[in-house]
């Protein structure tokens, strides 16, 4: 009886593929850090700390914040829109020329300066007549919300729209 001797065999060869958990959660908490980065980053870009876009933002936030939350009324929220709105019309635009403008001829630069297609002749209107109206138990707060989101694309830096135009001028 003679028996043969067999080959020895080794293990399989491991797989990389699926992947085991530990690395699912490297790679996932890899990807969420590179994105937050990124957004981090990317707002500071837009708005430097210190800038007239950071205070601007800021004061922005905190005034709808307080508008949404009914802290304060319409009447208030358009004043201090307002307020806000010339202060970023002098710190784009300059105080030269911007600091005297009154009625339609503020709403005519607001239109101007804006690079979307929001209509603040029509729609701001409401900017001239609410400050000086008598109180009102908020009918016109939807008008109100939409000036405050409008006025996100005053402040916003438009860096697109330059870029096109960079390129325009090259052409």
């Amino acid at each position: 009886m003679q028996t043969s001797l067999r080959d020895i065999h080794g293990l399989d060869p491991l797989s990389w593929w699926p992947l085991a958990p530990g690395w699912w959660l490297a790679l996932v908490t890899t990807v969420s850090l590179v994105l937050l980065t990124w957004i981090l980053v990317s707002h500071f870009i837009a708005y430097p700390p210190g800038s007239w876009r950071s205070e601007a933002h800021r004061a922005l936030a905190r005034l709808k914040r307080r508008f949404r939350r009914e802290q304060i009324n319409v009447k208030e929220a358009a004043t201090e829109l307002s307020e806000l709105l010339r202060r970023i019309a002098i710190a784009r635009l300059g105080r030269q020329h911007h600091a005297s403008l009154t009625d339609q001829a503020w709403l005519r630069c607001l239109n101007e300066t804006d690079h979307s297609s929001f209509d603040w002749e029509t729609e701001g209107r409401l900017l001239l007549t609410l400050p000086y109206a008598p109180d009102d138990p908020g009918s016109e707060r939807a008008q109100i919300d939409s000036l405050l989101n409008a006025t996100s694309n005053l402040i916003a830096p438009q860096r697109r729209k330059k870029q096109q135009t960079v390129e325009a001028g090259n052409d």
